[in-house]
């Protein structure tokens, strides 16, 4: 199996560590590692080479020779197009916008892992790559709010007088929402927690934050795969009239929520953030879908009236020893998963392959993606 080197700008993390080469290696699986693949992560080359792994250089990787690519992004084509055919390739693919990626490998014959797409089942706890890096994510958010704010989180009592601790409003109380309720707790800060699923108020509330119960609209979005479903814009409308008064109060909001698939739910309006006071401080961690608040840009703090807007598309990067240590492992459970009699065996009909084995046997197993110049199948 190969493991390169990322070439995405800004990519700092890598799909293998010393820990899972060793991992692997003891079940039978040859690593080779393009040298530097881990650097950015903290993992030297030495590090690689002790527990048994080839260094390869970018211009010797074997693509036409290997059984699988394990990846953070997708490589470039110009790689891809020298797999050999049934070989595979496991990453975070964006596979809803994957289309030249599926027909560049429909044209190898290769099969592609999404591991956007793995289902948040039991069986495949291990292997969920989007739950361990949100949790960095909804950790690393808070500190980025408190650093750009300007007033403490704890309350903190001197001799001057008493400061009170800072308000921090939580839209979406995912993996990475209720991580930052979590971490905002332990910084001091007063958490408050608005989500259209009324069954997370009692994690909400285990962690110490305090739970906005949704509109009472009769129809409320349902939830699936553990994401709540598209809100109808109605329901949306409600929420939005909802946060306003919230929003007035807040010094730092955190934005998680997410439907995988669609668009961003807008939650914030313009309006509403007209609302907010000056020194407080947005983070939108949904701005690489379109954003739950209006005028983020991902990758940019934007400053609007004096609220900061932080579009951060890529948390997990920004801790790359630890988000590559967890996305490590997760992809080593799952290649440990399809991994028989000493060669990589892929069911469609496996209950954790067949939602996110996106291409397999020539074809793109999947209605979703857009694929330019393909019929339907």
């Amino acid at each position: 199996m190969l493991v390169p080197r990322e070439l995405a700008p800004g990519e700092k993390r890598v799909a293998a560590t010393p820990e899972t080469v060793k991992r692997l290696m003891a079940k039978g699986v040859s690593l080779k590692v393009e040298c530097g693949a881990g650097l950015a992560a903290g993992f030297r080359d030495d590090d690689f080479a002790a527990v048994g792994a080839a260094l390869t250089q970018a211009a010797d990787l074997p693509w036409n020779e290997a059984d699988g690519v394990l990846c953070v992004n997708p490589p470039p084509n110009e790689s891809l197009d020298r797999l050999r055919p049934g070989s595979l390739l496991v990453g975070l693919l964006a596979p809803y916008g994957a289309g030249d990626l599926a027909e560049t490998l429909n044209r190898r014959q290769a099969s592609a892992i999404a591991l956007e797409l793995l289902p948040r089942i039991s069986r495949a706890q291990s292997m969920d790559v989007l739950s361990s890096q949100a949790n960095i994510a909804g950790y690393k958010a808070v500190l980025l709010a408190a650093t750009a704010l300007d007033r403490y989180v704890p309350m903190l009592m001197t001799a001057a007088g008493t400061i009170q601790p800072s308000r921090v409003l939580v839209l979406g109380a995912g993996v990475a929402g209720l991580q930052a309720v979590a971490t905002a707790k332990r910084l001091g800060g007063v958490v408050y927690v608005s989500d259209v699923r009324p069954a997370v108020k009692e994690q909400v509330e285990s962690l110490g934050g305090r739970f906005i119960d949704p509109p009472e609209i009769a129809e409320k979005p349902a939830e699936q795969g553990g994401y709540a479903n598209q809100a109808s814009e109605e329901f949306l409308e409600a929420q939005r009239q909802q946060l306003a008064a919230q929003l007035a109060l807040a010094d730092m909001v955190i934005c998680t929520a997410l439907v995988p698939g669609r668009t961003a739910p807008r939650l914030i309006s313009e309006a509403m953030l007209d609302g907010m006071r000056p020194g407080s401080v947005v983070v939108d961690l949904a701005v690489a879908q379109g954003g739950n608040c209006f005028g983020t840009v991902a990758g940019t703090t934007v400053e609007r009236h004096g609220v900061l807007l932080i579009g951060a598309d890529a948390l997990p990067s920004s801790v790359p020893n630890h988000a590559s240590a967890l996305y490590a492992r997760n992809v080593a459970a799952l290649i440990e998963h399809v991994l028989g009699d000493g060669a990589l065996q892929l069911d469609p009909q496996d209950p954790i392959l067949e939602g996110c084995l996106l291409t397999h046997g020539g074809l793109c197993r999947r209605d979703d993606v857009v694929y330019p110049n393909r019929a339907s199948q």
